[in-house]
């Protein structure tokens, strides 16, 4: 029998990767109906495992065929694989597929000369065709198995191949599938603990946006409502934590997004999340309406705003009404029960530093959960490639492909807008310093401002390439609020701690928190009395005054007010503890 790996490396733990278990499935499948017998296993690992560790888990799998899911993320880890791979089975036979192997499928090949071939595009009926062919090849004679398995392969639209004399051939591509005809992914569930489950219920994409692939396919194509719901369910009833949708614009077909959205609202099991990618400007009032309705929680959606910068817009092949996706992010977030995640993208044409400040500002004045400031990435195929030669576009030789310069923004911008980032995740997409943050915003002429000086002081203090935990981030920020707003300091540290016990009873009391030891007897006594009468913790029945007090926490701030954080509920956005404010603590006598 004839033994299949399809391996893929993803960039973390917590990832999986749809694409080979989408192969495996309508491979087995259509092999099953036409009586071949081939058992097909996956391999999953991360960019973090060591090479020697992945190439030594092949080997011990012994296939005959192994197949690489090949991305910008991974490709120099597996070009590494390919090159080491024959060395230790030098019977197998190598195939890649992917996103970064797919459009110079031949130059890929050139470069390496172990791989057998590449499936290019979509790959379901490729290489569940390209198996047929191996599985009939093998019942051949011997002196037979090269001609008659040549023969197979030149009739499989979608392969880029390599014949016994070495020449590279490319077949005609591969019309796309009907998505109903290809199987659900997911039999069990019991390799995805701890990890994100990815879904797709449509390929391809309307827009044209010249710096994605996915405007290649504008084809859209839909998996039925019957089908979608079925296997929705199925994740429901597994009570899975989240399924991230892999739609490229989710909500492009209103009935569509109507139905899944209407479904997942009336089976909601209380724990599963569902995150999709939208185009916010073409929700309407009847959509709001009905996301308005969700669960907190149930519900995160992506919305790529990229730039606000109408040139750049127009540019890049882009169809946005900035002022409808102003407007709808502010109604979501009106309802307080949706997690709104808003990227831009650094590095477009026609916008400089200066523009993208103005892009940053305004998209933060959205106020989402998440802003996702990321660079151009200049993907093999897209348009924006065939184009970089006018925008004086340099970027890495090696994926991720990334931004280094542009007419507009100087490599030198390039990396203050990088320890921007680093900024805007620590202190704003972490969630960790809302009411610091909040507060310090207005000490800045714009939110860009605040970031920029917070980056600036990190690169003055030498903590850029410091791993820091997060009772360190506090720290370096009080630091900061020292030299910038001493004259509000004591104000500050209220907020920091706010902060630092809203998202954990923190062990460590850091060095700007004030001494509580001299409210210990007031604190002690609200506890006792919170035994007998539960009128704040109610749902700590059961334990007594200390339990209490360690379980939840009560901070005594500047003016004399309590603050009880109660753990036990939190809320389901921010996943920060629930606060009651308390009056009259005074201090010992």
């Amino acid at each position: 029998m004839i033994k299949v790996l399809l391996a893929a490396v993803n960039a973390k733990y917590i990832h999986s990767n749809l694409g080979v278990y989408s192969l495996k499935a309508y491979a087995e499948k259509k092999l099953a109906e036409s009586g071949v017998q081939i058992e097909i296993e996956i391999g999953e690992y991360t960019i973090n495992h060591q090479r020697e560790k992945i190439l030594r888990d092949i080997y011990e799998r012994k296939p005959d065929i192994v197949g690489f899911s090949c991305y910008i993320w991974n490709i120099s880890e597996i070009r590494a694989l390919v090159r080491d791979l024959p060395k230790v089975l030098p019977d197998a036979a190598i195939w890649l597929g992917g996103p970064e192997v797919s459009y110079d499928a031949c130059s890929v090949l050139g470069e390496l000369p172990e791989a057998a071939g590449v499936m290019a595009g979509e790959g379901e009926e490729t290489f569940a065709e390209l198996l047929r062919a191996c599985w009939t090849a093998q019942g051949l004679e011997e002196n037979q198995k090269s001609l008659g398995f040549e023969t197979d392969l030149a009739g499989i639209p979608g392969l880029i191949w390599r014949d016994r004399d070495g020449m590279i051939r490319q077949n005609p591509d591969r019309r796309p599938l009907n998505m109903d005809d290809i199987p659900f992914a997911y039999k069990n569930l019991k390799d995805f603990e701890n990890r994100i489950i990815y879904y797709e219920s449509s390929r391809g994409c309307p827009f044209s946006c010249s710096y994605c692939l996915s405007s290649i396919d504008k084809s859209v194509r839909f998996r039925s409502l019957e089908l979608v719901k079925k296997e929705l369910n199925f994740f429901l009833e597994k009570r899975v934590p989240q399924v991230k949708f892999v739609d490229r614009t989710f909500n492009c077909k209103k009935s569509h997004a109507m139905a899944v959205w209407e479904y997942i609202r009336a089976h909601d099991n209380g724990v599963t999340n569902f995150h999709f990618e939208i185009a916010a400007d073409v929700l309407d009032e009847e959509e709001i309406r009905l996301l308005s309705g969700m669960r907190p929680g149930l519900v995160q959606l992506e919305i790529g705003v990229q730039t606000v910068n109408p040139k750049t817009i127009k540019e890049i092949h882009r169809k946005m009404d900035l002022e409808r996706v102003k407007t709808v992010v502010d109604r979501i977030n009106l309802g307080k029960n949706i997690h709104q995640h808003l990227d831009l993208i650094a590095g477009l044409p026609y916008e400089d530093l200066e523009s993208f400040r103005e892009s940053f500002d305004q998209v933060y004045q959205m106020r989402p959960q998440q802003l996702q400031l990321g660079f151009l990435k200049v993907l093999k195929g897209s348009c924006m490639e065939e184009q970089a030669a006018s925008y004086d576009l340099a970027f890495t030789g090696e994926p991720p492909y990334e931004v280094l310069s542009t007419r507009w923004l100087s490599f030198g911008d390039v990396i203050q807008l990088k320890r921007v980032e680093e900024m805007v995740e620590v202190y704003y997409n972490s969630g960790q310093f809302l009411c610091t943050i909040r507060a310090l915003e207005r000490e800045f002429a714009r939110p860009f401002d605040l970031y920029q000086a917070l980056a600036q002081w990190y690169q003055k203090k030498g903590m850029e390439e410091i791993s820091q935990s997060r009772l360190m981030r506090f720290e370096h920020l009080f630091g900061f609020l020292k030299e910038k707003v001493p004259e509000k300091l004591e104000e500050y540290r209220d907020l920091l701690v706010m902060d630092l016990y809203l998202r954990e009873n923190a062990k460590s009391r850091p060095s700007f928190a004030r001494d509580q030891a001299p409210y210990k007897i007031s604190v002690r006594d609200f506890f006792i009395r919170e035994e007998k009468e539960r009128r704040f913790l109610p749902d700590y029945r059961g334990r007594d005054s200390k339990q209490l007090a360690k379980m939840a926490h009560l901070e005594v701030m500047r003016d004399g007010t309590g603050v009880l954080f109660d753990y036990q509920n939190r809320d389901p956005l921010t996943n920060n503890a629930r606060t009651v404010k308390l009056e009259g603590f005074a201090a010992n006598d």
